[in-house]
């Protein structure tokens, strides 16, 4: 099983930017599709954007699209996730995810826990003038 390692969160201004990285500790990042997720304070995880395994598919959910992009190296090993245009609400944990009950379409992004899923630990975003 893959072993995730998230990195690249910090403390931005309102309107900057951001790039995180998830990345295979080991292994390649081509078997399963792989979801961003992010978890507010006292908030429930929320997904936020995921790749097919081919990457030749995304999906973002309403609150980030056109302003957050995913995508993945040409090496397989680490899938990003540029963030720009940041709000306050944008502040949370950021976490990846790959996992073959992760269903990522144009249109769909689903998620369903199996026992092959592999999580990071997470990278703090913290949005404050």
């Amino acid at each position: 099983q893959v072993q995730l390692v998230e990195s690249g969160g910090g403390l931005v201004q309102p309107g900057g930017s951001l790039r995180l990285s998830c990345t295979a500790s080991s292994g390649t990042l081509d078997s399963y599709a792989v979801g961003w997720f992010r978890q507010a304070p006292t908030k429930a995880r929320e997904r936020v954007a995921c790749i097919s395994a081919s990457a030749a598919t995304t999906h973002y959910v309403g609150s980030v699209k056109g302003r957050f992009a995913i995508s993945r190296s040409s090496d397989k090993k680490t899938v990003f996730l540029e963030m720009s245009n940041l709000a306050p609400e944008d502040t949370a944990i950021y976490f990846c995810v790959t996992d073959p009950g992760l269903m990522c379409t144009a249109g769909v992004f689903q998620y369903s826990r199996t026992q092959f899923a592999s999580w990071g630990q997470g990278t703090q975003v913290t949005i404050s003038s």
